[in-house]
């Protein structure tokens, strides 16, 4: 992962990065590129791409395959709102009486987006393995509303920023 400050640097924003890409590669060889930019007056994206072995596709419904294996798909119905879709999901398995559980599939789309900011905070390869058991916690002690939170800044207001290449992530 690669990513940086550039304007976000007041100390209002505490200790994010305003931008980031990442390439996550997966065991079959596939990968999937993430991206965002959080920079006015720039060309902005936050978006995924997935590159596997019959072609690439971007959540956006494009489907094009390898060079020379045939026509590009694109969905041509109406898009349903996804979020309504789980929505949607969730109120009909209670109506009857079904299991909903979507748990592993948050948990794991969760533990991607950290993958993705150690990489990019630390600036080196981070294997799922070694962020799972990455003894670095990023939780506060206490779960209460008056706790402190896990980074506190200094007597200036300003809280210590990652540094891609020394900033310990694993």
């Amino acid at each position: 992962g690669m990513g940086g400050r550039q304007v976000r640097i007041d100390k209002k924003y505490g200790e994010i990065f305003d931008h980031h890409f990442v390439e996550y590669e997966y065991k079959d060889g596939s990968r999937m590129y993430s991206q965002c930019r959080h920079q006015p007056n720039c060309w902005s994206s936050v978006s995924e791409f997935v590159h596997g072995s019959k072609g690439t596709a971007d959540p956006h419904g494009h489907v094009m395959p390898l060079s020379g294996s045939g026509e590009a798909y694109h969905f041509e119905g109406n898009s349903k709102d996804p979020y309504q879709v789980e929505h949607d999901d969730l109120a009909a398995a209670i109506r009857n009486g079904l299991d909903y559980n979507e748990a592993d599939n948050g948990a794991h789309s969760t533990m991607t987006a950290i993958l993705g900011r150690m990489a990019t905070y630390g600036g080196k390869e981070v294997t799922w393995d070694a962020g799972i058991n990455s003894n670095i916690s990023l939780m506060p002690k206490v779960f209460s509303f008056d706790a402190d939170p896990p980074v506190l800044p200094n007597s200036d207001g300003v809280y210590p920023i990652a540094v891609p290449g020394l900033t310990k992530v694993v």
